[in-house]
């Protein structure tokens, strides 16, 4: 298996998926440590939340430390950047033109190019009302670089959920979650720098949908241009997802169908996107399944080999109450650092103070050898000013500094952007 490019951090420090390292099995294991937890900025601190509100993803930084995200609040959501120093910027809202030929309600993550650009997908809007793949440049211009359901019936795609990856030639790829000619049940697409797409795989294509359907979460890249990514539906006879792998011919490999194992032990319904270390081991998250206390499972963090063999490193809500956290849903994907250990979210549970044991959320560590360690449990602080209910991802800068964003809760209840030392 070659080794993966470093895509889905472009311009940061440190790239988290870089490592020839392989966890433990088992990691039954958890223990609660509390990181210097800091709030950078919380948002809706401006008349009629035009600084943003409720971001739903996570962040990528650049070289100057600079970070760069997206909100759901306003007419249609905005694109920010919050400077080292705590400035926020709004670069774009959403839906500034006429029936959201722009897009509206970005869900995914952004990437960096060396020049500055931002790249990312709106969920609706554009000129097929869709969603969008655009480009954002540094002097604020914005260009819709395709809009989806632009084709009949929808077979280019349809609600692009995730972020996008690049390529050394400029070639964008990503998934939509509905969409393709088969059921409806999502793509996964190419934009050429010139703003033509090409579908390379159109999902529910085999009886059955075995070959997965559905896919909420981003791709990866390896040097020998093979793609790696997650199906929330499909598979096996459950229809709890896969793990593929689709070479640049087209031709896709499911690696594992989830819940192939009794009561789902092995996980179900993968939402994020996966993280490969040098070996080619492939390491993500389930948000459902597993072997912890909630009714069908909590989730977990599982590897699969390049040979196609999975192991549970983690069934959350192994502690009491889950403060070991629960449910890594949608955008929670896990980073990897230089000694092989990953980092993530939870959306729900923790220790709560808001009243309900379903909101929440934690930020945990999974080191090599399985041992879960709670470094954040949200809404720690009086009327959860530290946020809540974390969706997206998390990126760490050359320090290890972990940063991210909760969706809620804050000064303005209207989310954060915070850091974990």
């Amino acid at each position: 298996m070659s080794r993966v490019y470093g895509l889905l951090c472009n311009a940061l420090p440190v790239c988290a998926i870089a490592l020839a390292v392989a966890l433990a099995p088992g990691g039954a294991i958890a223990k609660k440590r509390q990181g210097a937890y800091a709030p950078l900025y919380s948002f809706c601190s401006q008349p009629g939340c035009t600084d943003g509100a409720f971001p739903d993803a996570g962040l990528v930084m650049d070289g100057s430390g600079n970070l760069y995200g997206t909100t759901q609040g306003g007419q249609g959501g905005s694109i920010f950047k919050l400077a080292p120093d705590g400035t926020e910027t709004v670069l774009y809202t959403f839906c500034s033109q006429a029936n959201c030929a722009d897009g509206a309600t970005s869900r995914g993550g952004l990437i960096v190019d060396g020049a500055g650009n931002l790249y990312g997908t709106t969920l609706s809007g554009g000129a097929g009302q869709g969603g969008t793949v655009f480009k954002l440049a540094p002097d604020g211009t914005y260009t819709v670089l395709y809009s989806f359901c632009s084709q009949q019936n929808c077979s280019d795609g349809a609600s692009p959920y995730s972020g996008l990856i690049m390529d050394g030639s400029g070639n964008l790829y990503g998934t939509t979650t509905g969409g393709g000619p088969h059921r409806y049940a999502g793509t996964v697409f190419k934009i050429a720098p010139d703003g033509t797409e090409t579908v390379l795989y159109s999902f529910c294509s085999q009886v059955n949908c075995t070959d997965g359907g559905y896919p909420q979460a981003g791709l990866i890249m390896d040097n020998s241009g093979n793609l790696y990514g997650t199906t929330g539906g499909g598979g096996n006879s459950t229809g709890a997802g896969t793990v593929f792998e689709l070479t640049p011919d087209g031709t896709e490999n499911v690696l594992y169908s989830f819940c192939s194992q009794n009561n789902c032990a092995d996980g179900s319904n993968p939402q994020a996107s996966l993280v490969m270390d040098n070996s080619g081991n492939l390491y993500g998250t389930t948000g459902g399944g597993g072997l912890g206390h909630c009714q069908g499972g909590c989730g977990t963090v599982f590897e699969v080999t390049p040979s196609g063999s999975e192991s549970v490193l983690y069934s959350f809500c192994s502690l009491v109450a889950c403060t070991d956290g629960a449910f890594p849903y949608l955008n929670n994907n896990l980073v990897m650092d230089s000694t092989g250990n990953l980092f993530g979210m939870t959306t729900s549970y923790g220790k709560c103070r808001f009243g309900s044991s379903t909101t929440c959320g934690a930020v945990f560590e999974l080191a090599r050898n399985g041992g879960e360690t709670v470094l954040y449990n949200f809404c720690a602080k009086r009327h959860c000013t530290d946020g809540f209910l974390p969706y997206g991802g998390l990126v760490m800068d050359s320090s290890g500094s972990l940063y991210g964003t909760a969706s809620q809760g804050g000064d303005y209840y209207s989310g954060v952007v915070f850091k974990i030392r």
